[in-house]
C-alpha cells in the first residue's frame, strides 16, 4: 500500500516540474529505484526524510 507522503510528494513535483531523475541524481540511485518508492513498491527507512530533503534540494539548486 503506498504510503500518503508519496502521493503528497509526488504532486509537489508535478507542480514544480521535478522529475524523477532529478531526485535520482540527488539520492544517488536510479531512476527505477525512485519509481518503486513513490510507486509504493519499496519502503526504504527514512525514505520519506531523504526523498523531500532531495526535493528540497533540487528547488534550492534552481534558485541560484
Amino acid at each position: 500500500m503506498k504510503e500518503e507522503w508519496t502521493g503528497n510528494l509526488v504532486g509537489r513535483m508535478h507542480n514544480a516540474e521535478v522529475r524523477q531523475e532529478d531526485i535520482a541524481r540527488k539520492l544517488g540511485c536510479t531512476k527505477a529505484y525512485v519509481s518503486m518508492v513513490l510507486n509504493g513498491s519499496a519502503t526504504p527507512k527514512g525514505g520519506r526524510e531523504r526523498f523531500e530533503a532531495a526535493f528540497e534540494a533540487v528547488l534550492a539548486e534552481r534558485e541560484t
